[in-house]
């Protein structure tokens, strides 16, 4: 096993915001670590232009992903108009057939926001197609297809409010000061946020629902996932068998 792990998400931040954690415990066994997003949140400033905006925000998430000691990409695509399309498939095939990773972390299929819903749904066939020949992809084709776990969603909970529970728990609580720094590193989203939804608690926010997540196992703070398992993806938690005691 090459021991190399992506989280593809769909804007910088989200990947702080739902497994970093995880990732420094992997980071820990030897794990290589990728951080990519579809998008380079252009859209996130109430401030900057679309330019500005994406030159910051993917200064903000290398700078986060070299905390790790891991790489950042971003595939370029548009904020809020992420589809679930030719063009994504193969972009997000052709990433995950550049880094060979034996397990990928990417969003809920259901939450909040549609271009967090159509990420999900891109790096589900994207998996899927890594050892695909006939793609219309230059990179070359591999197997087997990488271990898939969707993150929570935002506030665990689906867009009409229910909760979402995880079937996967992984105790962060000793990661939690690299995970708050890592989030830290994106300024520009926190005064997005402050000034398009007039909260000023990016990083407390974090905490509340890692902190809810690690009572439900009786640990500090946990981050939570659920394993696809449909057919042709690989069927044992490798989570588990990596990380051991930090997994429930």
């Amino acid at each position: 096993m090459k021991k190399t792990v992506l989280a593809l998400f769909a804007h910088p931040d989200d990947a702080e915001l739902m497994c970093t954690g995880t990732l420094s415990l992997l980071k820990q066994q030897g794990w290589e670590i990728h951080i990519a997003t579809m998008t380079p949140g252009d859209k996130g400033s109430a401030v900057h232009n679309r330019e500005e905006i994406s030159a910051i925000r993917k200064s903000e998430a290398k700078n986060s992903a070299r905390l790790l000691g891991g790489t950042y990409h971003c595939l370029e695509f548009e904020d809020v108009y992420i589809m679930y399309n030719r063009d994504t498939i193969n972009a997000a095939t052709a990433l995950i057939r550049k880094v060979k990773p034996d397990i990928v972390f990417t969003a809920s299929p259901v939450d909040y926001m549609v271009d967090h819903e159509m990420t999900s749904l891109v790096v589900q066939t994207a998996c899927f197609c890594c050892g695909i020949k006939n793609m219309e992809v230059e990179e070359t084709a591999f197997e087997p297809t990488p271990y898939l776990y969707y993150s929570d969603a935002l506030e665990g909970k689906d867009k009409l409010g229910r909760p979402m529970p995880p079937s996967i728990y992984v105790d962060v609580s000793k990661e939690m000061a690299l995970k708050e720094k890592m989030l830290a590193c994106h300024a520009s989203q926190r005064n997005w946020l402050l000034e398009h939804h007039k909260m000023d608690e990016y990083i407390l926010a974090m905490k509340r629902f890692t902190e809810s997540r690690g009572q439900e196992i009786g640990v500090g703070y946990a981050e939570g996932f659920r394993q696809h398992l449909g057919h042709g993806y690989p069927q044992d938690n490798i989570l588990k068998v990596v990380l051991g005691e930090f997994v429930r």
